[in-house]
């Protein structure tokens, strides 16, 4: 996919750079909105990312201005700014999606291939054509059931061919889709790379002429006509429906979650980043530096009452960068300080010089954590394709076992015995696997006995209710599952499951969507409204609130949740009115739509499932119970749509 990226921020441009590419994509960079619109309205793009602060043009006013001219290219914005008013003007100007800084890269991508889905001809994100098979997600490449190790252009070439596969591309179409527009490679070039493809599909089993010739005209993808995909060529289970987000073969567990590699095949993507990372500190380090001495002179003026608007405007400035630039280095401390010191500077109140010591005591915090950060460490970086697996386990032949099948996997794996919760908390992983110990271990161990980590156990769940974790035990009757299951474990293997099977389950509970589920909530109830985001954070649901009514389509549009919650009672148009409104559009007919009002009558119930709701619950209403509904209503939607 070619890329068009407008942001004047050189650090952020290069590691967004290097994301991009990565993953294959062709990218384009410019610095400002002026040369954004002579590259998109010069060059095709599949995708335009534009930054909303940039010189001479701004992201909005550039998304507008390609709107009105009638360019179709799906377009995200990068903003520093995490408020509802930015991006409801991003969404209104033409924008098809949004990314606040910092970002994880790993959501980026995810959103990226979000929105190719949405633009292109095929939903799904597997492309095939009669034996070849390409996951983008992955960047795996098969033909007959064989991976093909191709260069990062070999990958791109054939991406191209198949997502139009009816296609006939020149040399010149070629070219422009796959090279960046400050290359200038020759007909030549493309014959060679052509030439190698061939040659690895054919070593494969494909006929020559898979990938075809038309004289005068191009090259384009051979109808296939005898061929027949059996089930052992397809690389994942067959369904009328192909959906990847589903439990994989066991035989391609490691394709999928290895990282992927360099442009020969054999390079730890991972390893590349972090040493791209580190070099890119040297120079940010000090840049930014320099930018906290300017946020630092600014509270220093404010302390004396000598702040000026253009001296908190440059603040601000820096500020913004700061969030932006520092997100990338997965530097989670230091990034939440500079949001701490943008909510400050950026607030719409002006500044007053009482608040002159927090910001002070902010500033010198940060100088120092970013003075003291000498090198990036692998734990510091968001790992973009290899998720943490934490195994609490004192069973040393069983950790070997694991550790060598998850490595095989792409899975990183931490092993302790046992960790008190102050020690969880500075974890980050995805997924845990507590194995219990044996009543035979435990009687002459000074190990933890297998209570003891259950009731720690128990606590981190009740904190920590989203994290899955397995349980493995030798003891496997109604008890020891009960037992289990009340403390807030996700799912029970007994001591006997394979290690293959331990691995292909915490692959698929790993493969579940990741990203947080967006839960909007519609209520005139302003003092409720603020408690709500509190009472679902444990669940790591991303809230938005809206108290009037009159705003509930921009705002519904903006945020497009994946669940609404209702109450009945509102000004000027009431919650069931509001309910008619998304049924009768067919884009929102499917939308879970729950109401929550004091309003307890049999009646009003009623009224609410005749019009479309899904469920009804009372005022008040614990988090958990509130929560509980959410989740489950999601898990049916997801049911049935399999």
């Amino acid at each position: 996919m070619k890329i068009l990226l407008v942001e004047d921020d050189e650090i952020l441009t290069k590691a967004l750079t290097k994301t991009l590419t990565t993953h294959h994509h062709i990218v384009d960079v410019v610095k400002d909105g002026e040369m954004g619109w002579t590259y998109g309205s010069t060059f095709e793009y599949d995708l335009m990312v534009l930054d909303i602060v940039l010189p001479k043009l701004d992201g909005i006013s550039l998304c507008q201005r390609f709107r009105a001219n009638g360019y179709a290219t799906p377009i995200m914005l990068l903003t520093a700014q995490d408020s509802k008013t930015v991006n409801v003007q991003g969404l209104d100007a033409g924008a098809d999606d949004y990314v606040v800084k910092p970002f994880d890269p790993v959501e980026l991508m995810a959103r990226i291939r979000a929105l190719q889905r949405r633009s292109g001809s095929n939903p799904f994100p597997l492309l095939a054509w009669g034996a070849l098979f390409l996951d983008p997600r992955t960047c795996e490449v098969t033909y007959n059931s064989q991976p093909l190790s191709l260069t990062t252009k070999e990958y791109e070439f054939l991406e191209l061919l198949l997502r139009d596969s009816q296609y006939v591309f020149s040399s010149e179409e070629l070219i422009d889709r796959l090279w960046s527009s400050e290359d200038f490679p020759s007909e030549a070039t493309v014959r060679s790379h052509l030439r190698r493809i061939r040659q690895k599909l054919t070593a494969a089993g494909a006929p020559p002429d898979f990938i075809a010739t038309l004289h005068g005209r191009g090259y384009y993808l051979k109808a296939i006509a005898a061929e027949v995909t059996t089930q052992d060529s397809f690389p994942y289970p067959k369904t009328d429906s192909v959906d990847l987000d589903q439990t994989p073969s066991e035989t391609g567990l490691a394709n999928r979650l290895e990282p992927v590699s360099g442009e020969d095949g054999s390079l730890d993507s991972q390893q590349q980043y972090l040493d791209f990372l580190n070099e890119t500190w040297v120079t940010t380090q000090p840049k930014s530096l320099d930018q906290l001495a300017v946020v630092f002179q600014t509270v220093t003026d404010l302390q004396r009452d000598r702040l000026t608007s253009q001296q908190q405007a440059a603040a601000q400035q820096a500020t913004r960068t700061l969030v932006g630039t520092l997100g990338i280095f997965g530097l989670s401390k230091i990034t939440h300080l500079v949001r701490q010191l943008d909510y400050w500077i950026g607030g719409r109140e002006p500044l007053q010089p009482k608040q002159a010591p927090l910001m002070q005591a902010l500033v010198t915090a940060l100088q120092q954590e970013v003075q003291n950060t000498t090198q990036i460490q692998r734990y510091q970086i968001p790992d973009q394709q290899r998720p943490q697996l934490l195994l609490v386990s004192s069973n040393v032949t069983f950790n070997q076992s694991l550790q060598m099948a998850a490595t095989r996997c792409g899975i990183q794996l931490e092993v302790v015995q046992t960790l008190e919760l102050a020690e969880w908390e500075e974890l980050q992983t995805n997924i845990v696997l507590l194995k219990l110990p044996a009543e035979s271990d435990q009687a002459n161990s000074q190990q933890p006995t297998a209570n003891s980590l259950l009731e720690t156990l128990q606590t981190v769940t009740q904190r920590y209710p989203a994290l899955p974790v397995l349980v493995m035990s030798d003891r496997g009757d109604l008890s020891d599952r009960l037992e289990v299951l009340r403390c807030g474990g996700r799912l029970f293997l007994t001591a006997q499951t394979p290690i293959e099977q331990v691995i292909a389950e915490i692959v698929q509970l790993l493969e579940k969507p990741n990203l947080p589920t967006r839960v909007m909530i519609v209520d005139g109830d302003r003092t409720w409204l603020s408690t709500l985001p509190t009472l679902l954070k444990p669940w790591g649901f991303k809230v938005t609130t809206l108290a009037d009514p009159q705003q509930f389509w921009t705002v519904l549009q903006a945020v497009v949740p994946d669940v609404l919650i209702l109450d009945v009672n509102l000004p000027e148009i009431n919650g069931f009115e509001l309910c008619q409104m998304l049924r009768s559009d067919p884009h929102w007919q499917r939308l879970p739509v729950l109401f929550l009002s004091e309003l307890s009558d049999s009646a009003s119930q009623q009224q609410a499932f005749i019009i479309g709701a899904d469920d009804y619950l009372c005022k008040p209403v614990m988090g958990v119970v509130l929560a509980n509904r959410i989740l489950s209503r999601l898990h049916r939607m997801r049911d049935c749509a399999k």
